[in-house]
């Protein structure tokens, strides 16, 4: 109904104060939402470690890690199995040598059965010790030396097979640079031949 006007000439504001409190309700509200703390008014949400933290952690890690070799690979170089490791924090690769199964018979390669035993992988199941953590101690002088129970006696290593497979080990482990002297020696000797031939 239409608004009475009262005695003192003034209309009701009774619609006009409704729709101020609809509109004020409607209105955002600048109260942190989600438990948000003042901490993100400046919008700032980096977040920062400091570098005394990482580096304590760093040097927590590797000392805690410097007595531990990562099994890396295992392959077959001549008449011995090589198994690779290295340190958690990478560095100079070490390698262990075993003499491999010949004729069949596990018995010829009883030091390697010994080390899978250590390491708790059955010669079924060699792809297990790739990743495997293997106690170690490093000597400035010697290197590493694998723990007690994985440094097993290898004397049934023929002492003339040891030389030809450190030989082939070389070869292995350089067959990169090998490769890149006999391109580049085959071009220079291609081109010294067309010189003699043409000059």
């Amino acid at each position: 109904m239409p608004d009475r006007p009262s005695r003192d000439g003034r209309t009701s504001e009774s619609t006009e104060s409704a729709a101020s409190t609809a509109a004020n309700v409607n209105d955002p509200v600048d109260d942190p939402v989600d438990g948000s703390t003042d901490s993100h008014v400046d919008g700032s949400t980096d977040s920062h470690v400091d570098e005394a933290v990482k580096r304590r952690l760093r040097e927590a890690y590797l000392n805690d890690e410097e007595r531990v070799l990562i099994v890396t690979g295992v392959r077959s170089v001549g008449s011995t199995v090589v198994v690779e490791l290295e340190p958690p924090h990478g560095g100079t690769t070490h390698t262990e040598r075993f003499a491999a199964p010949r004729d069949g018979s596990l018995s010829e390669s009883a030091a390697f059965l010994e080390f899978l035993a250590a390491a708790g992988v059955s010669p079924l199941d060699v792809d297990e010790l790739v990743g495997t953590r293997i106690p170690a101690t490093y000597d400035p002088e010697t290197g590493w030396r694998l723990d007690e129970a994985y440094a097993t006696d290898r004397a049934d290593e023929s002492a003339d097979a040891a030389p030809r497979d450190r030989a082939a080990d070389w070869v292995w482990t350089n067959r990169y640079w090998l490769l890149a002297v006999l391109l580049v020696g085959g071009e220079l000797l291609f081109v010294a031949v067309i010189i003699v031939l043409f000059a």
